[in-house]
């Protein structure tokens, strides 16, 4: 069995809104909404868990996903104080007989089906598999006051995106030795890895991007107009 958590409780402060990102309009449809979709069409994924603030459940299921033609059971959890407190939540809710589960952040609009795929099947075979990209440019290293340390070696990062998918059990261990040390990662894999454990990368896409920002929501704009073209037409 698997599961999806896609999580949605930011508070959107970096876009400077009255309305949350994940429910700002992109092209027709709440940026969250695509997410959701995508996920919906996916014939592995057998259960959808949507975490978003406690206060916004009732908005989250009238405004966006009454909505949506959905095949797949979607559930609406309520988020924590942090990413990681409400990835946990959606773990809890999540039916424990299930073999993998994959986390996805709902701001991420332009997951492609066949990466999602690709990266449920890693998980299966390594236990725990992320998507990403190498990085492409120069990185340093930079104090506290903004004068460059070093320059890093490059060939060997890369840039972590979601989905992020895992065995149940693993990526449960890793969030409650999380909790229980009082450690806050940056993605759920850096908790996996806390564990020792092995976790697979592979090639996701650029377009692939993390909408925080106004300057993000209006490329996003940009990418589904390009990837509309691109699309086999119905014809």
């Amino acid at each position: 069995m698997v599961s999806a958590i896609i999580v949605a409780a930011g508070k959107g402060v970096r876009m400077k809104g009255r309305m949350r990102k994940q429910y700002l309009d992109l092209s027709g449809r709440p940026v969250l909404g695509h997410s959701v979709m995508t996920f919906d069409a996916c014939s592995l994924i057998e259960e959808i868990f949507i975490v978003v603030p406690e206060e916004e459940i009732d908005y989250c299921q009238n405004n966006m996903l009454s909505l949506l033609d959905l095949k797949t059971r979607v559930n609406l959890i309520p988020g924590g104080v942090q990413r990681q407190d409400s990835v946990y939540n959606g773990l809890q809710a999540i039916d424990k007989k299930t073999g993998t589960v994959v986390i996805h952040d709902g701001v991420r609009p332009f997951i492609h089906p066949e990466d999602l795929a690709a990266c449920i099947f890693g998980a299966k075979d390594f236990g725990a598999c992320i998507l990403g990209i190498p990085a492409s440019d120069t990185l340093k290293r930079v104090n506290k006051s903004g004068i460059i340390e070093s320059t890093l070696f490059r060939e060997n990062i890369w840039l972590a995106q979601t989905p992020q998918a895992f065995q149940y059990g693993l990526i449960v261990k890793a969030h409650e030795t999380a909790r229980r040390d009082g450690y806050t990662g940056t993605d759920d894999a850096s908790l996996v890895e806390r564990l020792g454990k092995d976790v697979k990368i592979i090639n996701g896409s650029k377009f692939n991007i993390k909408i925080t920002t106004q300057e993000d929501l209006d490329v996003a704009r940009a990418v589904f107009n390009i990837e509309a073209t691109s699309r086999p037409s119905d014809e």
